[in-house]
């Protein structure tokens, strides 16, 4: 029965109509900082958690620990072994969800108000005292296991491996989160204990809640939470120096298609051109069907399915990416097609339409995000790990309508080289000359 409440609760949020969002600023006396919005229609609330670092705080030879550390809080804390905590968070109709990546380890939570106390209490279990159980590690070194061995025989992630070793090198970016079957398989549960001091901090943490609480509510719930969590952990890693440099590596892959992924440098979050970046990006590759690339090398030439591109603007570095799949005989020319386009742009910008067209999506699409408590709380939580305010919520728009073409011609010319792409194709293409 509870159960089918926690569903229609969250069908009932997803429905919600979107509108201005009203963010609360919390301090419990413990001194925690959070964002609330408040939300009392339905008793139901959102509590996400986003530890600063994430696996790039892997100690060095222990690739995969943070990842490994992430998966298995929840195979039993206290008392309870593994199939006992998943009892208990049944029993609650509560939902934890654990994770770690590049720069940040998560827990996303979802509780009835009925049930809040008692699912905090069981969450604190697991971030204070999971058991690290050798049966539950070992089951759980199992799954990444199978992942490693599956991304190895993926050609997207061979080449967004070989893609990454050229930018980042020896910086934990450079290499998988799961870590290697090698490193995987030397883990040990002091590993594990040692990984959780280092990124379960509180002077890392950022916290965001939606829903059926109160900001003295929340600020109690997380005292009692989060207290018991070191506070201070491990010190952040050194930003990545960017090693790409313009060219083309392949790597044979047997397949009648090839996968390419390029790329070169990008832009800091915190850029006052970001938002011309941002909007540049989805007028060249990451508006679908309306985007450049997809007319030139999709529509027109029928060189692939998709072209896509994407800002990446991380903790420790900035890249500005791409892809596409493409018969091995066609590889050559959609390579050549993406160069064509990259310079075109740096050196004569967009039209005044297209700039149109794309505030006018990226700002009509923009309240679709507000869909649950769920996703709004991500969304706060997000903000503040990336240092906006909270008024960034409501004046996010006025951000994209403010762009205008000079800002875009001048941030294309600043951030647009098509010599200093780096492609990495995995294939077998014909008439690919490998530069490296």
């Amino acid at each position: 029965m509870i159960r089918i409440a926690l569903a229609a609760c969250l069908s009932l949020l997803a429905a919600l109509p979107a509108r201005a969002v009203d963010i609360q600023e919390v301090t419990s006396p413990g001194g925690i900082h959070a964002w609330l919005v408040e939300e009392h229609s339905i008793p139901f609330t959102a509590l996400e958690l986003r530890f600063e670092g994430g696996t790039a705080l892997d100690a060095p030879g222990k690739r995969g620990a943070t990842l490994l550390m992430m998966a298995t809080l929840e195979e039993g804390s206290g008392d309870l072994d593994s199939q006992q905590f998943a009892e208990a968070r049944e029993r609650l109709a509560a939902s934890f969800s654990f994770d770690a990546y590049d720069d940040a380890a998560t827990v996303s939570v979802q509780m009835l108000t009925e049930n809040r106390d008692r699912a905090v209490a069981l969450l604190k279990q697991a971030l204070t005292a999971p058991r690290f159980d050798a049966a539950s590690i070992e089951r759980v070194k199992g799954q990444v296991s199978s992942i490693i061995r599956s991304d190895a025989t993926d050609p997207n992630k061979i080449a967004t491996r070989a893609f990454d070793v050229q930018a980042f090198g020896d910086h934990p970016y450079g290499s998988s989160r799961f870590g290697t079957l090698d490193s995987l398989a030397g883990l040990t549960r002091d590993d594990l204990v040692a990984a959780k001091a280092a990124v379960l901090a509180r002077d890392r943490i950022f916290v965001s809640a939606v829903g059926d609480i109160t900001p003295d509510q929340l600020g109690i719930m997380l005292d009692d939470l989060l207290g018991g969590l070191p506070a201070t952990g491990a010190p952040m890693p050194p930003r990545a120096d960017l090693g790409l440099e313009g060219g083309v590596s392949v790597i044979d892959f047997a397949s009648p298609q090839s996968v390419v992924l390029f790329g070169a440098g990008g832009i800091k979050r915190d850029d006052p051109d970001f938002f011309a970046a941002y909007i540049l990006n989805h007028i060249l590759g990451g508006g679908g069907f309306a985007s450049r690339l997809m007319d030139e090398v999709r529509e027109k030439r029928g060189l692939t399915y998709g072209v896509s591109t994407w800002l990446a603007p991380m903790d420790l570095a900035e890249i500005w990416q791409g892809s596409f799949s493409s018969a091995n005989e066609k590889v050559a020319e959609a390579i050549t097609v993406v160069r064509d386009v990259w310079t075109d742009v740096a050196a004569n910008g967009v039209t005044e339409a297209e700039l149109e067209a794309a505030k006018t999506y990226l700002t009509g699409s923009y309240p679709l995000r507000f869909d649950g408590n769920g996703p709004i709380a991500n969304m706060l939580v997000g903000l503040q790990a990336e240092r906006l305010p909270m008024s960034y919520v409501n004046d996010r728009n006025a951000y994209i309508e403010a762009v205008t073409l000079a800002d875009i011609r001048r941030v294309a010319q600043r951030l647009m080289d098509a010599d200093a792409l780096r492609f990495v194709v995995v294939g077998q293409p014909v008439g690919v000359a490998a530069t490296d």
